[in-house]
């Protein structure tokens, strides 16, 4: 490893760390504290801390570490060093944190839902910039993807919904509830927000030294739909399969990731798209005909 590949990734484990602790001082400042239960596994860790009274840092690294194991024996190997990094670091910080912080920050528990969804969602914006991942749902929502013909989204928001709900045997408060669902709704807004603003879907347009099996990992773990386009280069005019895709920009990350694990050194762009109609996407509806147009002035 060269130098500058070195402070290259040194900086980009910084940047990690910090937001790491971002998301701590999230979960263990103002979202733990206040009663409030989240989505993911950090919330199923809430879940069992206001049961059993166990810290949520072990907690959240056990069942994450048996998620990743199950899934490396589905998947394959396809979690990096950062990811594993991640995992283990937030929950020493968030075990460190709760140790220390042992009152909400704030009084006010819907002010706690805003401010610490907003520190996770920019924690997570910053993970998957970095190309970092705290395991969680989206490792259940592979391990269904594969067996089942569901989005990883739609896997993701059913678990969060479960989890969350659950909150109700234990508080039996609907208002506790509904603060769980601000805080996950907050989560993915600034973590979208951070990844690709306000567009619903992007294209991804890849050129890859290892094109079909960069395909086949897309394909498989995340049921999205690709297209091979064939070219040439212009200054070593050698033959090129070029990768064009269009996913949802919840998903972004989860094809970065597989891009990263499978060619580093791939070339990525991304457009963000106004509108997408078809399978997986919107249903289009197209603008009244004349006819109707006029019928509908008349009335």
């Amino acid at each position: 490893m060269d130098k500058t590949t070195f402070v290259s990734e040194l900086k980009s484990y910084l940047i990690i760390t910090a937001g790491l602790i971002i998301s701590s001082i999230g979960w263990t400042g103002f979202i733990i504290p206040s009663d409030i239960v989240g989505g993911g596994v950090m919330g199923l860790s809430s879940l069992i801390y206001f049961v059993t009274d166990l810290p949520v840092g072990p907690t959240n690294l056990v069942i994450n570490a048996v998620l990743i194991l199950l899934s490396m024996k589905v998947l394959g190997k396809g979690f990096g060093i950062k990811t594993i990094y991640s995992l283990v670091m937030l929950s020493v910080f968030l075990t460190i944190f709760q140790y220390l912080i042992k009152d909400p920050i704030v009084a006010d528990k819907f002010m706690a839902a805003i401010i610490g969804g907003g520190l996770v969602g920019t924690s997570i914006g910053i993970l998957f910039v970095q190309g970092g991942s705290t395991g969680g749902t989206e490792i259940i929502a592979m391990l269904v993807n594969r067996k089942r013909n569901i989005s990883p989204g739609k896997v993701m928001i059913f678990c969060d919904v479960i989890i969350i709900s659950s909150s109700f045997v234990i508080f039996k408060s609907l208002e506790t509830m509904v603060y769980g669902f601000v805080v996950i709704g907050l989560m993915s807004y600034v973590a979208d927000m951070l990844l690709t603003g306000a567009q619903q879907s992007v294209q991804i347009f890849i050129i890859s030294n290892k094109p079909n099996e960069v395909a086949e990992r897309i394909s498989s773990q995340i049921n999205r739909g690709l297209s091979f386009l064939n070219g040439h280069g212009y200054l070593n005019k050698d033959q090129r399969e070029f990768i064009v895709m269009v996913v949802r920009k919840s998903e972004s990350h989860l094809v970065f990731q597989i891009i990263k694990d499978v060619d580093p050194d791939a070339f990525v762009t991304v457009a963000n798209v106004m509108a997408v109609y078809g399978q997986g996407f919107d249903q289009y509806k197209p603008p009244l005909s004349a006819s109707k147009r006029k019928k509908t002035k008349s009335v």
